[in-house]
């Protein structure tokens, strides 16, 4: 395909799906045969990748969205090609297709012969179409595919829809490995330097894992790894951030594993969760600073309390255990309307939005930094950029403390107790307010985590639904 070519790939816009797929005749470019020739391998391939997130319902075709040949296969065969999509899967949803489907990103190595390194990585033999007779395979585990996704970071520039920049220069000859633990999204790590996240499922607007931490940066704030580089689609009036290189913090450890092994040790881990409070007042007051902080007012803190009760209602149908719990967890969002109804105001801004011991990361000096700034990858995005109370990510940070406690055999309330408390502490210790002085809003979007931790567990991992039904009853028995 010659680079004409793929410019006229990237603005066709194709559909096809398992029933109706008709093969078209290959034009000079091989446009209008690409996807079609490329769907019976991505519909066996992408529900099973750990990203997809419409698991559990058909996928009924994909559209073409862009598509880019960032390194074309060489005449002989010999070398990779790289194949950048942006593709709409379709499920049933009941929503008007093809316009509503989740645009996923896929990083497609083409070769003629796979090398038994890659064969892990294999998709499938294409037979028809531009690319018929090729073997198509997860790109990012091709380290020579890897190495041109930092050159092109160190060459900034445009490539068709695609546009790559840096803020600071990027040393070359960086060993390239993939990181296995991440689910939403895939990560690269550059020679232990720099980390590359891909988000495989994008949206419209800048995301939140690229805005927040350049506005911290901005502010000097250090507690959180700012962007090194990024890329970005433009393929409508808002751009589609596709992938944010940061600095690999080498050596540190997760807040997650740290807590188990205090656990397992009979350590206590309230001096960590104190310095870890003040981690997160930092970078609130930073994101107070670097963007706007609209007050909530009454029609807004009308509406996140109608969000939480209709939350409530629909796990409560998915998880009857859950049913004779909601009259107390009711209680708790009321408590919030009341006081709404009374006057009574709050400040918001922008917040990490997901925030737990597995967001943080502790050095080898004690120093605590937070990351994935993202959201939760299943809201819509422009919930996930909104501002919010800062307590939510305090609630999350508290019920991960619980949960932690909850998990380790034998349970140990006090230890996670002592935990809570330290960390509010530490937080009151910068931000100069302890949340817990606002026990009504603290309450609500405790109970508002532990409905969507509800329904998660039940639907992913059963045998972990008692941990929070334990907080379930707990908040449910709360005083209003």
């Amino acid at each position: 395909m010659s680079e004409a070519a793929s410019t006229r790939v990237a603005l066709a816009k194709s559909t096809t799906s398992r029933k109706t797929t008709r093969r078209h005749p290959t034009s000079t470019s091989g446009s209008t045969a690409l996807l079609p020739s490329l769907a019976p391998l991505l519909h066996e391939w992408v529900p099973r990748q750990r990203w997809f997130a419409g698991k559990g319902q058909t996928v009924t075709g994909f559209s073409l969205v862009a598509a880019t040949e960032i390194l074309p296969l060489d005449a002989a065969g010999t070398g990779p090609g790289l194949l950048h999509l942006l593709v709409r899967v379709h499920q049933p949803s009941g929503r008007p297709a093809p316009s509503q489907g989740d645009c996923y990103q896929l990083l497609l190595g083409v070769r003629t012969t796979l090398p038994p390194r890659l064969a892990g990585a294999r998709i499938g033999v294409v037979t028809e179409g531009p690319l018929a007779g090729r073997t198509l395979y997860e790109g990012l585990h091709d380290p020579r595919v890897a190495d041109l996704l930092l050159e092109r970071f160190r060459n900034p520039g445009s490539l068709g829809p695609l546009r790559f920049d840096r803020a600071e220069p990027i040393p070359p000859g960086l060993t390239p490995r993939v990181l296995d633990t991440e689910q939403s999204n895939s990560s690269l790590v550059y020679g232990d330097s720099f980390i590359l996240k891909i988000f495989r499922r994008v949206f419209p607007g800048t995301n939140p894992d690229l805005e927040l931490p350049l506005a911290l940066g901005r502010e000097g704030c250090g507690r959180v790894p700012a962007p090194v580089a990024w890329f970005e689609a433009t393929t409508g009036p808002e751009p589609l951030t596709l992938g944010v290189l940061q600095p690999f913090l080498r050596g540190a450890q997760d807040g997650w594993q740290l807590a188990l092994a205090a656990l397992t040790e009979g350590r206590d881990f309230t001096d960590e969760a104190h310095a870890l409070g003040r981690a997160t007042a930092e970078v609130h007051t930073a994101l107070a600073a670097a963007l706007p902080t609209p007050p909530l007012a009454h029609d807004r803190t009308r509406g996140l309390v109608a969000g939480m009760v209709e939350r409530l209602e629909a796990a409560a149908q998915a998880v009857p255990a859950l049913v004779p719990y909601v009259p107390g967890l009711r209680a708790a969002f009321d408590a919030v309307a009341e006081l709404g109804e009374t006057g009574h105001g709050w400040a918001a801004q922008r917040v990490h939005g997901d925030l737990h011991l597995g967001q943080t990361l502790r050095d080898d000096d004690g120093f605590w930094s937070l990351i994935d700034f993202e959201g939760e990858p299943a809201k819509p995005l422009p919930e996930r950029r909104s501002p919010q109370p800062p307590v939510r990510d305090v609630a999350g940070m508290l019920r991960s403390f619980d949960y932690a406690a909850r998990s380790h055999h034998p349970w140990n309330p006090e230890w996670a107790a002592r935990c809570r408390a330290a960390y509010c502490e530490g937080y009151a210790s910068v931000a100069g307010a302890d949340p817990r002085r606002e026990p009504e809003w603290l309450r609500a979007h405790e109970t508002d985590k532990a409905v969507y931790e509800v329904l998660y567990e039940a639907r992913h991992r059963p045998d972990w639904l008692p941990v929070p039904m334990a907080a379930i009853q707990r908040l449910a028995a709360a005083p209003a």
